[in-house]
């Protein structure tokens, strides 16, 4: 059950990897875009992170 979890989260990382950083280096529009864009993708990695950490403890 753990290891379908991390495999879960694992292409949760990689899609928001994908969908997320790819703007944020390839956009044509302004830095100030580019900023927002990078803050809102940092703020989706930390409650991906805050979600595994917390579905562990309930696990265990």
């Amino acid at each position: 059950m753990v290891w379908l979890l991390y495999v879960l989260f694992a292409v949760l990382y990689i899609l928001t990897t994908f969908f997320g950083l790819g703007p944020v280096l390839f956009a044509d529009g302004s830095d100030r875009e580019r900023i927002i864009t990078l803050i809102v993708v940092l703020l989706i990695y930390a409650a991906i992170t805050i979600l595994l950490r917390l579905v562990l403890k309930r696990l265990r």
